[in-house]
């Protein structure tokens, strides 16, 4: 779908008539330095100006002899030795010195020369002698081989016949028996106006020879190696013209050849067969091929043709042209030809492709004209905004623009929807700007512009026969598209006549301005700079509206969408903008400026312009030819190889295969970081043709030249954006459905909007069935942040509020009421669905309305029945589902009419149904609670049924646990109630909650088994109520309060255990020992007084006082012990761990390159092998039991002295004394109080100082202990983005982090707390 389009037309009267007439030319890649051979000598031109560099003549040196006809026969530039070898007719091989201008004959052949071809590295070169030889030479000219050209032999790749039977007896297919008989046609001899002379081409180290035979006066083709080895030599082909290029990229070799009603250019295989052609346009004796050559690249063929004239027209000069083929699809197109027209110093000498630009092409005219051409390929297609924009794309193939609105079809080439046939071959086509953006104007090569217009009627055969149908219709089938009709031809006559216009294609760079007007570029020869040419085309003869110099060489134009800008570029990288200033009514040509008002400036040639609004700039976009994007001169990718504009986004396709959509509001700065965003792959080497706007194709064409068509996910969602936000709810749905978009971006893209414009919605769509497939749909999320949030720019703006209201609830209710406003009858399956669609499905709703269609069927047309309701709804439901939900309506009729129409059995249901409807109802309804497992609705039912049923009813309650909801059912004094508590009094002692148990079974006055479960829990006091109502004696109330006193003493509940001793059982000395082994003092002292007891004093008391100060100062002596055990222990730990880290880093600070190392690197260190070996085994827990793992995570806190966790568990222990020092202080405290009544100051002043001693000297070690973060900062893990090697290790190796965080935490600071004391005892 590419054209080649003209980009530079340099030319410069650059040789004089004195130094000869040109005949081949050579080209210094480098400098881009011409050098040109002559009849006379050799000629140098600048490679910017194309001026006479310098000039040798070979006459001089008697090379070149003006009274014979020696001539030279080739040139080529050596980059190596900086010199141009040439050789002459005569047998003389020349090298030119650049640098000294010096001549040197580096060897002569005596038969002369015909021939000389370079290899493409120079280092070796072929010459064709005139005895019909080949001399194979190095660069330094020593030969190597010498051979004839003719050989007998076919060569080294010789196909192998087997010999299996005779021609006679072989099958020949459609051409019959006769085939095997008929004699081999003669070939016939070189064409006419052959010059009989051999051709040579390279193709890295082969070539391959054209000669003419002296056996049979034909020319066949010889392929040779670089030792001169033949390899295979041509297939007889009659008439073969000398023309012969092998292609660059070795797969075919060029020639031509004269068929009876036809000349063809036909290409060989290396094996010497053929393998495809195509057909010259126009007829067998018209012209003849000089020459074939193909581009660096090869996709380029050009093709150098001579009128060939007879009869009255002999004498004339013929006219000269050269035309430029590729190749698609297997179809040749003509998409460029220059004409030189008559004159004879018009006439091209010698032509020659670049060789580092692959599509600059090299003319040296009769007269010494110079002309450098340069193409770019360009896809020419419309550039419109707006929906009226048909996505034209428009191919040139010769006289012919093949066209296709790939907005209605998509054609792929080398077809097209319609063509235009024009009456020369087409150099340009250029489309309308806005609003007439279908409109196109080609520009051909006799300088007309022919402009048509797209006919906008119904498509039918315009009155056009220049319009040609082709895939759209025709040929007797209805047009599916509107097509062009002709509407006016321009003459440019008066540029293309003037002497310094006589090359062809001067004016080039065609663009179509708004108001019907063009700007083309031409060349100034006086400055050698381009200039642009404002052309007005109202008339048959285009008229110069502004001429305007640009001071520079025009590269590439872009033209903005409405025609009021013109990017311009030159070959410097600058971008200039051309626009119209309507107040002072001239054209204003200035720098483009970038957004931040810095002018624009490619740093790299781009032959790609583009043109977009980019956050509100106009901006221009560049591809090179290297794949480098730019935007405003900034470089966004490395690896694009196509893009285009769409509405809203920028299309790139990359090197990795894939499609990038980039938002256009982001400023050039910002896209590249978004270009990895929004990607979706495509097929390798495909390249973007064109976007259709206000839709979401992409078309994309793939190397071997057929379409494919992508929707990509950013277009469509973007496409539907804008619809649901203009409310066109129905193309958005159409778009949504075909490209499987959630339909849940209709109501989450703006709820608010959606919710008041559901009638129009449902209006729009009309289709009850599209109206189901957008509920159906529905889920309970908002696809805007979770599916779509990275494709819609919005996302989250006007979101649900899914935590306290239901989505599909509203979205449901909303349509349900429009629903049922407009035509409950017409839209009932919708109806349906939304009740069915709600978060708590409200199946029993659907049933109910469709039983109301069974005993009411609607009166009109579009009412569905009750029938056709019921089975949609099975579509959406589970029939089982359906079923039991029609079940619990415990109307049988509804059960029966769905089960009808479901896939069950009816062995399965109607027995069942049966049995029913011969229950009794509240029976009935609990056979079919139970049936469907809703026990509390049966346990309701069969409470109704009377006492006959109250066993199964306690059966079902103890079965399903149902005790709190039945004996809501039941009255406090009733038998049922208290049968029902007493069951579940016995479930709560079975599950362990005995006091509950208890409560429960004292509430239905079970008082045994209630005294039970109190005694159980040791609840004295409920029991003790028990007691009474069980009538108890005092013997048998003193022996109960005996029995729980002891359990009450054994759980350490002295003090309760105390009152029962007291009150209940009157053993006051009991009471009174039962509170000093409970440490009691003041309550035992009191009881002692209150009986008057005061010998147990002596006898029980102080005994009992002074024991307990000796066990307590033992406490507090052995903790602080441990403690400081402890605390020393882990200073020698950290202190140690410390020095190993210190190791650690000296180790990786002199390694300089460890940050280098990847994590998976081999170079590893004996440190960090043994940290992974040692933490390694603390990953196996994970598939352990809880019990091994518990028992794993003590062992981490074991206190053994190495264990990679010691430091932790000393923190561990630590802490753990602290609590329980800092918990003594109240026992502590009344335990002095007691001493010093008593008279044990001594003991008590010891017990004193012994806690506060152990307080302080925790209170002075917390600091020290507890460290700020639980560690050194040397030893603490760095993770994340900016940790090292270094940083990780050295955390590996202080070890790991504490098992426990609280263990990282120092108590609270409550040791300095001095209320326990008493102040009578300081001193002491």
């Amino acid at each position: 779908m590419k054209n080649l389009e003209l980009v530079q037309c340099v030319h410069q009267e650059s040789i004089p008539v004195n130094l000869g007439v040109p005949c081949c030319i050579t080209v210094d890649s480098d400098t881009g330095c011409v050098y040109v051979g002559t009849d006379t000598g050799l000629v140098a031109l600048d490679g910017e100006t194309h001026s006479i560099l310098c000039s040798v003549s070979l006459r001089e040196t008697a090379y070149l002899c003006e009274d014979d006809t020696s001539h030279l026969v080739g040139i080529q530039f050596l980059q190596d030795q900086d010199s141009v070898c040439a050789a002459t007719s005569s047998g003389d091989v020349i090298l030119w010195n650049i640098l000294t201008q010096e001549l040197e004959c580096v060897g002569t052949v005596a038969s002369g020369l015909t021939c000389m071809a370079w290899s493409p590295n120079q280092d070796l070169v072929l010459l064709t002698t005139g005895e019909e030889k080949m001399v194979m030479m190095t660069s330094d000219f020593n030969p190597i081989f010498e051979t004839n050209i003719h050989q007998e032999e076919f060569g080294e790749a010789e196909f192998i016949t087997a010999g299996w039977g005779k021609k006679e007896t072989q099958f020949h297919g459609s051409e019959g028996k006769q085939a095997a008989f008929q004699k081999t046609e003669t070939v016939s001899p070189a064409l006419p106006w052959d010059d009989m002379l051999p051709r040579v081409s390279w193709c890295r180290d082969d070539f391959v020879v054209s000669s003419v035979s002296p056996v049979d006066g034909a020319r066949r083709l010889r392929m040779w190696n670089r030792e001169c080895v033949l390899q295979a030599t041509s297939e007889t082909v009659s008439m073969l013209g000398q023309a012969l290029c092998w292609k660059p990229s070795g797969s075919l070799i060029a020639s031509t050849q004269r068929k009876p009603h036809r000349h063809e250019v036909v290409f060989f295989e290396k094996n010497g067969l053929r393998h495809g052609e195509f057909v010259l346009p126009f007829g067998k004796d018209e012209m003849k091929v000089l020459e074939l050559l193909w581009n660096s690249d090869s996709t380029v063929l050009a093709v150098w043709l001579e009128e060939l004239c007879s009869g009255e027209k002999q004498a004339d000069t013929p006219s000269t042209y050269v035309q430029l083929w590729t190749v698609s699809n297997y179809h040749w197109y003509l998409k460029q030809s220059l004409s030189f027209g008559k004159d004879l110093a018009d006439k091209p000498t010698a032509v020659v492709w670049d060789a580092e630009h692959a599509n600059r092409l090299h003319v040296v005219c009769h007269g010494g004209r110079y002309v450098m051409y340069e193409w770019s390929w360009v896809i020419n297609r419309t550039d419109g905004w707006t929906a009226q924009d048909k996505s034209y794309v428009a191919v040139i193939d010769g006289d012919k623009v093949l066209l296709t609105p790939f907005r209605q079809l998509v054609i792929p080439p080398p077809m097209s929807a319609y063509s235009l046939q024009l009456s020369t071959a087409v150099n340009q086509v250029l489309f309308s700007p806005a609003p007439g953006v279908n409109d196109l104007a080609a520009v051909l090569t006799d300088g007309t512009v022919v402009f048509y217009t797209l006919n906008s009627q119904q498509p039918e055969l315009p009155p056009d026969t220049s319009v040609c149908m082709n895939a759209a219709g025709g040929t007797g089938f209805q047009p599916t598209v509107c097509m062009h009709v002709q509407q006016r031809r321009v003459r440019l006559e008066c540029f293309m006549s003037e002497e310094k216009y006589r090359c062809p294609q001067t004016l080039h760079h065609f663009v179509w301005l708004a108001d019907a007007e063009l700007l083309t570029v031409g060349w100034d020869v006086t400055s050698s700079t381009s200039v642009l040419y404002h052309l007005g085309t109202q008339e048959e003869q285009a008229t110069l509206i502004h001429k305007m110099p640009v001071g520079g060489r025009v590269y590439q134009l872009c033209r903005s969408c409405d025609g009021q800008t013109v990017a311009i570029e030159l070959t410097d990288g600058t971008v200039l903008r051309y626009h119209m200033d309507r107040i002072a009514g001239c054209p204003v040509l200035e720098p483009w400026r970038s957004q931040t008002g810095q002018p624009v400036r490619f740093p790299v040639l781009c032959s790609q312009l583009g043109l977009c609004t980019m956050a509100g700039q106009e901006t221009v976009l560049g591809l090179t030819d290297r794949f480098r994007f730019f935007v405003n001169g900034d470089e966004i990718s490395s690896n694009c190889t196509s893009f285009a504009v769409h509405d809203d986004h920028l299309l790139l396709t990359t090197h990795a295969h894939t499609c990038t959509c980039l938002p256009l509001h982001m400023g050039s700065k910002d896209l590249s970081s978004a270009t990895d965003e929004k990607v979706r792959r495509v097929e390798r080497g495909s390249r973007l043709v064109t976007v259709v706007p206000q839709d979401t194709k992409v078309i994309l064409q793939m190397p071997r030249g057929n379409l494919e068509t992508v929707h990509p996910r950013t277009l469509v969602l973007g496409q539907v954006q804008k619809l649901i936000g203009s409310h066109e709810f129905l193309e958005a749905f159409l778009i949504m459905r075909k490209h499987r978009v959630n339909l849940n971006l209709l109501c989450d893209l703006n709820p608010q909007m959606f919710l008041t414009c559901v009638p129009e919605l449902v209006t729009q769509l009309k289709d009850v069935n599209y109206l189901n497939l957008f509920l159906t749909e529905l889920r309970e999320e908002d696809v805007t942040e979770t599916m779509y949030s990275e494709y819609l720019s919005s996302a989250g703006e006007n979101s649900w509020d899914l935590h306290s209201h239901s989505k599909m609830d509203q979205v449901c209710d909303a349509v349900k009421k429009t629903l049922e406003d407009l035509d409950c009858e017409k839209y009932l399956l919708g109806i349906l669905t939304c009740h069915i669609k709600k978060a708590q499905p409200e199946l029993e709703v659907c049933l109910q309305r469709i039983q109301e269609i069974w005993d009411n069927p609607p009166q009109s047309d579009e009412g569905v029945s009750a029938e056709e309701a019921l089975n949609y709804v099975l579509l959406l439901v589970d029939v089982n589902e359906l079923f039991n939900v029609a079940l619990g309506t415990y109307d049988l009729r509804l059960v029966l009419m769905v089960a009808e129409k479901s896939q069950k059995d009816p062995k399965e249901y109607l027995p069942f149904l049966k049995k029913l409807q011969n229950m009794e109802e509240n029976l009935q309804r609990y056979t079919i609670d139970l049936h469907l497992k809703r026990y509390h609705k049966a346990a309701q039912h069969l409470s109704k049924c009377g006492p006959d049923r109250f066993a199964d009813l306690l059966a079902l309650v103890k079965e399903h646990k149902l005790y709190k909801s039945v004996l809501q059912l039941y009255t406090t004094e009733s038998k049922e109630y208290k049968d029902i508590s007493e069951a579940y009094g016995e479930y709560l002692l079975k599950k362990g909650h005995v006091e509950e148990a208890g409560l429960v079974l004292s509430r239905c006055e079970e008082w045994e088994k209630a005294l039970q479960a109190f005694e159980q829990c040791c609840n004295w006091r409920q029991a003790l109520c028990v007691a009474s109502r069980l009538q108890y004696s005092t013997q048998q109330t003193a022996q109960l309060a005996l029995r729980m006193a002891g359990f009450l003493r054994n759980n350490s509940r002295q003090g309760e255990a105390a009152v029962l001793l007291e009150q209940y059982v009157q053993d006051e000395e009991g009471a009174i020992i039962t509170l000093l082994e409970g440490n009691q003092w003041e309550e035992a002292l009191r009881v002692i007084n209150k009986y008057n007891r005061t010998d147990i004093i002596d006898t029980n008391f102080k005994p009992a006082l002074l024991e307990a100060s000796q066990r307590q100062l033992a406490f507090l002596q052995d903790n602080k012990a441990l403690f400081t055990r402890h605390k020393d222990r882990l200073a020698v730990v950290r202190k140690e761990k410390a020095k190993a880290c210190t190791e650690i880093l000296g180790e990786d600070h002199a390694d300089q390159d460890v940050d280098l190392y990847s994590d998976t690197s081999s170079t590893t260190r004996t440190h960090s092998s043994h940290s992974s070996a040692k933490y390694s085994g603390t990953s196996k827990t994970s598939g352990r039991t809880a019990k091994s793992r518990r028992k794993a995570e003590r062992k981490k806190l074991s206190l053994r002295e190495g264990s990679p966790y010691e430091d932790h568990a000393l923190l561990v222990a630590l802490k753990d004394i602290v609590d329980a020092v800092d918990k003594s202080k109240d026992d502590v405290h009344n335990l002095l109080k007691m001493l010093v009544l008593f008279g044990f100051d001594c003991e008590a002043g010891v017990l004193q100082a012994c806690l506060e001693g152990t307080l302080s000297l925790m209170d002075s070690c917390t600091a020290e202990i507890w460290q700020t973060g639980g560690g050194s900062p040397q030893t603490q893990m760095t993770l994340g983005p900016h940790s090292t090697v270094n940083s990780i290790l050295a955390s590996m190796n202080a070890g790991p982090q504490p098992v426990d965080p609280v263990v990282a935490v120092p108590p609270p600071a409550k040791l300095k707390d001095s209320k326990w004391k008493l102040s009578i005892l300081e001193g002491t």
